[in-house]
């Protein structure tokens, strides 16, 4: 997995994750949205992803 580089709107980690599971990055965001209403460190995962997943390379084509 990697983080997008062109659908990115912060760091790229919800389009690397629309981009593994096939999915529109928006959807991923609004799901992402959503879930970090519940309680809990969400925001802190998200953190965590952008440190330690890396950015796709520039010759990384989706699908």
């Amino acid at each position: 997995m990697y983080r997008s580089r062109e659908h990115r709107i912060i760091a790229g980690v919800c389009g690397g994750i629309a981009d593994r599971l096939g999915m529109p990055p928006t959807l991923v965001r609004i799901l992402w949205l959503i879930l970090s209403l519940i309680p809990g460190p969400l925001w802190v995962l998200y953190v965590a992803m952008w440190i330690l997943v890396p950015q796709a390379p520039k010759t990384y084509r989706t699908v």
